[in-house]
């Protein structure tokens, strides 16, 4: 078997860009809300970014969770910039559920507009640094 052949239908795959990697809201994200960012990720398929489809329970069953923790797992995803919500899920006629669609900051959208990459500005909050004072003591260490 030559080189090509074994290389042909690999399959597809998850890239998530070193750029992206770099930030500090990447760096500072818990394994949680990173794994859903995943999932969320090999829905895209080239051309429906803004469009993609998952709900809550669906990405627990996917990251092995529960249904639960998926809302706050989300909201940090959208507070550090890395997904944006574009149409709220929803109970449909007939009481069929329509889960919610999702955009990718770090691409552009399927209606051509530019990628947002608002993640690149996320900072954490910073604790305030304050005046260290030595500890004076009463007796010295040798007398």
């Amino acid at each position: 078997m030559t080189y090509k052949k074994r290389k042909r239908g690999g399959g597809r795959f998850v890239q998530i860009s070193e750029m992206m990697q770099a930030t500090e809201a990447w760096a500072t994200l818990k394994p949680g809300p990173r794994a859903l960012y995943i999932e969320l990720k090999r829905r895209y398929n080239g051309r429906n970014n803004g469009q993609i489809l998952m709900s809550c329970r669906e990405a627990a069953d996917l990251i092995n969770v529960h249904r639960n923790t998926i809302p706050g797992y989300l909201a940090e995803l959208q507070a550090r910039g890395f997904v944006r919500e574009v149409r709220r899920g929803y109970l449909g006629a007939g009481g069929h559920g329509i889960a919610s669609s999702w955009l990718l900051c770090e691409l552009a959208s399927a209606d051509g507009k530019a990628a947002l990459m608002t993640f690149r500005t996320w900072r954490g909050k910073q604790e305030p640094v304050t005046n260290i004072v030595p500890i004076r003591h009463s007796r010295r260490a040798g007398a």
